[in-house]
């Protein structure tokens, strides 16, 4: 069922009727209800499922030969993941309303500082990207889902020009500001969405 969850919220958003959720997986609407006592609970689900995926993830991106791969993998696999499933991120942010303590994507911040710290040790990544940074070019990866999926075939050309952008050479044009620190970041990403103008 939630298999047909993550495809009916990649259609329709995330307020897709759950009654059509039930049509689409062959059971009544009480089958569903019993599963997930509201949408709430079922959103709840599909981002405790999305951060179990970024766990199986993990051992392939960090035990790669090099920091290099490891950045490749990253945001190849992370982007890929996102761009295939264009409901996470208003899934994020409707967890992030509901309980802004629960915070399990934070977790993997010291992974992503250190295979940051091993490429730039190596002296394949420049030396002024942080983990804040490959995190938002992954979102920015992912983005491209929303063009649906005719456009899946295509979305490596912008991972090349990234990783290309990411690698140490001399001459690159020096970072404007300094990085964001992780923790912020990670608040920022779960509350994405129009804010309201202040008059």
């Amino acid at each position: 069922m939630l298999g047909e969850a993550r495809r009916l919220f990649a259609e329709r958003g995330i307020d897709a009727p759950l009654d059509e959720l039930a049509a689409r997986a062959g059971v009544g609407a009480g089958t569903v209800y019993r599963h997930f006592p509201n949408r709430d609970a079922l959103v709840r689900e599909l981002y405790d499922a999305a951060v179990a995926e970024l766990h199986d993830f993990a051992p392939e991106i960090l035990r790669a030969e090099t920091g290099w791969r490891s950045v490749e993998l990253y945001l190849e696999r992370l982007g890929g993941w996102l761009a295939d499933s264009p409901y996470l991120p208003l899934v994020m942010r409707r967890v992030a309303e509901l309980d802004p303590s629960y915070r399990p994507g934070a977790e993997f911040e010291a992974g992503i500082n250190g295979l940051v710290a091993r490429a730039q040790a190596e002296g394949t990544l420049r030396a002024d990207v942080t983990a804040v940074d490959l995190s938002v070019l992954v979102d920015m990866l992912g983005s491209l889902g929303q063009y649906g999926i005719q456009y899946l075939p295509f979305w490596r050309r912008q991972l090349t020009i990234v990783l290309d952008g990411l690698r140490a050479r001399p001459g690159t044009t020096p970072m404007p500001v300094p990085g964001q620190e992780f923790a912020a970041f990670h608040d920022m990403s779960h509350a994405k969405g129009p804010k309201p103008v202040s008059s």
